[in-house]
C-alpha cells in the first residue's frame, strides 16, 4: 500500500499534558487523508527525521497544522511556523537502546524500562523522563495506553536524555525485549549525529505569556528566520525589544526561549560584568559582544538588568556610565549597519533607563511582562508540577485561584517547598549508605495540606516590603456589627469575587470604605475580617508610619502602596488611624505641610488618571471631625460605615465570641451580663471576659470553670473606658 505523505504547518503544543511525551496532534481531516488512527506513529520530517505517536485535534479542524512540543520540535530541526513532512513510519521492535544524561551525571538503580515502554525514537532525539499526567485525557483507546504508561514513569523523575545509539538504526519502539543502558556520565550532544545543542527552554516552559510571546515571536523570530519577507515590504526588520516587569515573571526565561527556538547564536550580557577597571575597557567589550554576534548571525544580543549599565546620563555621576550609554546606542543605531542583530533588554526599572534608548531603531517595541492572571497561574503551576507526583486531592485550578499577585518565581518556589515537605517527612527512614526502599519512594507523594503550609511561608514577592500575614478572623468571630459586616461585604467582597454582577449592571464598585466610630468597638477587627473573607492580598499601613524626615519621602511611600497593590490585585489596602495623615489641609499646621502633600497623594490615587482596578481602600478612624473633606466625597471614600457601641443584643453576640472557649459554670448567665454592660464596647467586653479568667485563676490556679462571681467582680474592676468623647459620634 502506498505510504501516503502531507506537508503541515507547526504549531505549539495542545496543553501542558503533551509536553515530553512525544505525542503529536493533527487534524482529524488530515489523519484521515493519512490512513491514520490515535496512537498509530507518524514520521516527522523537518531538517532531521523523528517519530511521534499520533492523536486527533479536533480544535484544530481544516486548519492543516501538526501541533508538537519543543522537544518534538528540536528533533525534527524545526521550529513553530515552519513546515514539516508527515508520513505514517516504518517501525523496528528496539533490540538495543543506549541513552546518556545531557547535562548532568545520573545514578539509576533497578529496571528503567518501565519508564520507556511503548516509547518510539531514533538516534540523535532529546527525550525527557518522569512527565506526570495533569489531568485525565480525553479521547480513545490512545489516551487510555498512555495514562497506564505514566503510572510507570512518574517514579523516575524529570532527566533529560539523548539518544546515543539504536539497534536497528532507524526509528525504534521500546518492547518487553528491548535491552535498555543508561549511561551515568553526560554526553557531549554535539559528538552524537543530529544533535546541535541541548532544549533548554521552550515556549511550553513559559505559563501565562501568551500575548507576550506572540508579540516576541514576531518581533523576534521571524525577522531572523524570514528576513525575506521585510525585503520584500521594503522595511527594516526590528532590531531591539524591551522587555519590563516586575522581578519574577519571566523576562529572562522568555529571551531564552526565543533564542533556543530561532535556533540563532544566542549571547547573554548580565548588566554589571562588563564593566572593567580600565578606561575604555566597559566600551571594548560591549564592541567585542556585537563583532561576535556579527560574525555568527542570526544572533540574539540579551542583556539583563540593562538599566544597571545604561542609566539616564543626566542623573549619574560616574563618566564610565556615560561612555557606556553613548557605545551602546552608536551599536545599536550608529552608521554601521548591525546585520541580523537583535538586541533584547530586560529591566524591571524602565524609567531609569536613559531616554535615547527608548526611541524606534533601538528598542523598536517595549513589552511588558506583568503578573500573571488565574489562568496564567494555572499554566504556571502545570509546567511546576509536571514532574511532581500530586496526590489525586491537588486541586491546582483551586491554588491558582488563591495565589493572588504570585509571579511565576513565586509559584516555582511554591512548588518547591511543598516538595520540600515531603523529603522532611521521609527523611526519618532514610538510612545513611542505604539505598531507598521503593516503599518508601512510593511515599512521596505531595498533598494539599503540604501547598496549603507551603502558601503560609511564600509571599508575592512584590509584596514582600508590604505585605503583612492575612489575619485569621472570619465574619463568625466579631459578635454584632451585622449592618457594618453587609456594608463591608458589598463594598470590598463582592466587587472583588463578583466582578461581573457589577459589570452586567453598568457599575462601578465601591472605590474606598471609611470605618468610623469610638475606639475598642472593632474597626481593625473589621477590616482584618474583610481581608481574610475576600481571599484577596491585605496590606496594612498603621497611619504614621508612612511620614518621613525626608521631603517627598511620604508622599513616595503612598505611591508605593497603591503600585504594589495594582501590581497585585486584587488587594485590600487597610489604613489604620487614617486622621494622623489625612487631616484637614490649611489648618496652619506646624509639620512643614508633609501631611498636606500625603493628603493630595492619597487624593490621587484614588481617584486621579490612573485607575484602581481590583482594589479595595479600607480605611480606619476614631477622628472623622479631621478628616479633610475631600476623601470623604464618592468616589474616594463611597461608604462610609459606623461602628457604635453595640446594644444589649450585639453585646451578647460579643460575649458569646470571647467566651466560646471558656470553659464557664452552670450559673454563668451571658444574657444578664450583656444586660449589665450597657455603655460597654467589644475591647471591654473581651477585657471583662479576660478578667475574670485572671480572677478565677487568682484564687485557684487549678480551677476547671470560671463563674459568674468572677464576672461580677470583673465588671467592678473594668469600667467602660470608650464612653469618653462619645458626644462627637452623636
Amino acid at each position: 500500500m502506498e505510504n501516503k505523505e502531507m506537508k503541515l504547518k507547526v504549531a505549539e503544543a495542545f496543553s501542558q499534558n503533551d509536553v515530553g511525551r512525544t505525542i503529536a496532534r493533527i487534524d482529524p481531516a488530515c489523519m484521515q487523508k493519512l490512513d491514520l488512527l490515535d496512537g498509530d506513529i507518524i514520521e516527522i520530517e523537518g531538517k532531521k527525521v523523528t517519530a511521534a505517536k499520533v492523536a486527533s485535534s479536533q480544535s484544530d479542524i481544516g486548519l492543516g497544522i501538526i501541533r508538537i512540543d519543543g522537544y518534538l520540535r528540536k528533533n525534527a530541526g524545526t521550529s513553530i511556523g515552519e513546515e514539516v513532512t508527515v508520513k505514517r513510519a516504518e517501525v523496528k521492535e528496539a533490540q538495543r537502546v543506549v541513552l546518556a544524561p545531557v547535562d548532568q551525571q545520573i545514578m539509576i538503580r533497578g529496571d528503567v524500562k518501565p519508564a520507556f515502554m511503548g516509547r518510539v525514537m531514533s538516534k540523535g532525539d532529546l527525550i525527557v523522563t518522569g512527565i506526570r499526567q495533569q489531568q485525565p485525557m480525553r479521547g480513545g483507546l490512545f489516551d487510555d495506553f498512555f495514562r497506564d504508561m505514566m503510572t510507570d514513569m512518574s517514579p523516575m523523575g524529570e532527566i533529560k536524555l539523548a539518544v546515543v545509539s539504536t539497534k536497528p538504526a532507524g526509528i525504534v519502539q521500546i518492547t518487553d525485549m528491548t535491552d535498555m543502558q543508561i549511561q551515568a556520565e553526560p554526553v557531549d550532544v554535539s559528538k552524537i549525529e543530529g544533535i546541535k545543542n541541548v532544549v533548554d527552554v521552550t515556549y511550553e516552559d513559559i505559563g501565562g505569556l501568551k500575548e507576550e510571546v506572540k508579540k516576541v515571536r514576531e518581533m523576534i523570530e521571524i525577522p531572523l528566520k524570514r528576513p525575506e519577507l521585510f525585503e520584500r515590504l521594503g522595511i527594516a526588520p526590528p532590531k531591539g525589544v524591551l522587555m519590563h516587569g516586575p522581578p519574577g515573571t519571566g523576562k529572562t526565561l522568555l529571551a531564552k526561549a526565543v533564542a533556543n527556538e530561532s535556533d540563532a547564536h544566542f549571547i547573554a550580557i548580565n548588566g554589571p560584568e562588563i564593566m572593567s577597571k580600565y578606561v575604555g575597557g566597559s566600551e571594548e567589550r560591549l564592541r567585542e559582544f556585537f563583532e561576535e554576534a556579527e560574525e555568527n548571525a542570526p544572533s540574539i544580543i540579551f542583556i539583563d538588568e540593562i538599566d544597571a549599565i545604561a542609566p539616564k546620563r543626566e542623573e549619574v555621576t560616574g563618566e564610565v556610565e556615560r561612555r557606556i550609554v553613548a557605545q551602546l546606542l552608536t551599536l545599536m543605531d550608529g552608521l554601521k549597519s548591525r546585520g541580523q542583530v537583535v538586541v533584547i533588554g530586560a529591566t524591571n526599572r524602565p524609567d531609569a533607563l536613559d531616554q535615547a534608548l527608548r526611541r524606534p531603531g533601538r528598542f523598536d517595541r517595549e513589552i511588558e511582562i506583568g503578573v500573571p492572571d488565574k489562568d496564567g497561574r494555572m499554566e504556571v503551576l502545570q509546567i511546576h508540577t509536571r514532574g511532581m507526583p500530586l496526590d489525586d486531592k491537588v486541586d491546582l485550578d483551586e491554588i491558582a485561584e488563591i495565589t493572588h499577585g504570585f509571579v511565576g518565581a513565586d509559584i516555582e518556589s511554591l512548588c518547591k517547598e511543598s516538595a520540600m515537605r515531603v523529603l522532611r517527612r521521609v527523611l526519618p527512614d532514610i538510612k545513611a549508605d542505604e539505598e531507598i526502599p521503593k516503599e518508601t519512594l512510593k511515599k512521596m507523594i505531595v498533598t494539599k495540606s503540604d501547598f496549603k503550609e507551603a502558601l503560609k511561608e511564600i509571599q508575592p514577592s512584590a509584596l514582600r516590603e508590604v505585605l503583612v500575614q492575612v489575619p485569621d478572623v472570619k465574619w463568625d468571630d466579631i459578635g454584632g456589627l451585622e449592618s457594618a459586616k453587609q456594608e463591608l461585604r458589598e463594598a470590598v467582597e463582592w466587587p472583588l469575587k463578583y466582578p461581573e454582577s457589577f459589570d452586567k449592571f453598568g457599575v462601578r464598585p465601591p472605590r474606598g470604605v471609611l470605618v468610623y466610630g469610638p475606639p475598642g468597638t472593632g474597626k481593625t477587627l473589621l477590616a482584618k475580617a474583610v481581608a481574610n473573607e475576600s481571599d484577596a492580598n491585605f496590606i496594612a499601613i498603621k497611619g504614621p508610619e508612612l511620614l518621613s524626615k525626608w521631603v517627598g519621602e511620604s508622599e513616595k511611600g503612598v505611591r508605593e502602596v497603591f503600585r504594589k497593590a495594582r501590581q497585585t490585585a486584587p488587594t485590600v489596602i487597610f489604613f489604620d488611624e487614617i486622621d494622623s495623615i489625612a487631616s484637614t489641609r490649611g489648618g496652619g499646621s506646624t509639620d512643614s505641610g508633609v501631611t498636606q502633600r500625603v493628603v493630595n497623594q492619597l487624593l490621587t490615587e484614588i481617584d486621579g488618571l490612573e485607575e484602581l482596578q481590583d482594589v479595595a481602600v479600607v480605611a480606619a478612624t476614631n477622628r472623622v471631625d479631621i478628616i479633610d473633606p475631600a476623601l470623604l466625597r464618592p468616589g474616594r471614600f463611597d461608604r462610609h460605615v459606623k461602628v457604635d457601641t453595640p446594644d444589649e443584643a450585639a453585646r451578647m453576640e460579643i460575649f458569646k465570641v470571647h467566651t466560646k472557649d471558656m470553659p464557664l459554670a452552670d450559673d454563668v448567665d451571658l444574657e444578664k451580663l450583656a444586660k449589665k454592660a450597657d455603655g460597654y464596647v467589644g475591647a471591654d467586653i473581651e477585657a471583662v471576659c479576660r478578667e475574670a479568667v485572671m480572677l478565677t485563676l487568682r484564687n485557684n490556679l487549678k480551677a476547671d470553670e470560671v463563674k459568674m462571681k468572677q464576672f461580677r467582680e470583673a465588671m467592678e474592676k473594668v469600667k467602660p473606658k470608650s464612653e469618653v468623647n462619645l458626644r462627637q459620634y452623636s
